[in-house]
C-alpha cells in the first residue's frame, strides 16, 4: 500500500475526519477535508494566478482543514522532501 497515515483531526468526532496521508508511490500530498460552502468555492474558481486559467477544473476540488492540523502538513511535507530522489 503506498498511502502513509499522517495524521487525523484531534477534534473529530464520529462524522467528521479531516486526515492528512502521503502517497509514497506518487509523492503526493492526500488530504481528506470539509467541502467548502458557495461562496468559498466561488470565489477559489475565480482566483486568477499569472499563466493559468480561472475556474476548477473537473478533477480537481477545494476542501478545508482546520488549521490546528497544520503541523500534519508540515509532517507530510518533510515525508514527501526525505523520500524525493528526483
Amino acid at each position: 500500500m503506498s498511502l502513509l497515515f499522517i495524521g487525523i483531526d484531534p477534534n473529530t468526532g464520529d462524522k467528521q475526519s479531516p486526515t492528512v496521508w502521503v502517497d509514497r508511490e506518487k509523492h503526493e500530498l492526500v488530504l481528506q477535508g470539509w467541502k467548502p460552502d458557495a461562496a468559498l468555492e466561488a470565489e477559489c474558481a475565480a482566483f486568477e494566478a499569472p499563466g493559468h486559467a480561472s475556474g476548477l477544473p473537473e478533477n480537481e476540488a477545494v476542501i478545508r482543514i482546520p488549521a490546528r492540523m497544520a503541523h500534519m502538513v508540515r509532517e507530510a511535507c518533510d515525508v514527501l522532501e526525505a523520500a524525493d530522489v528526483r
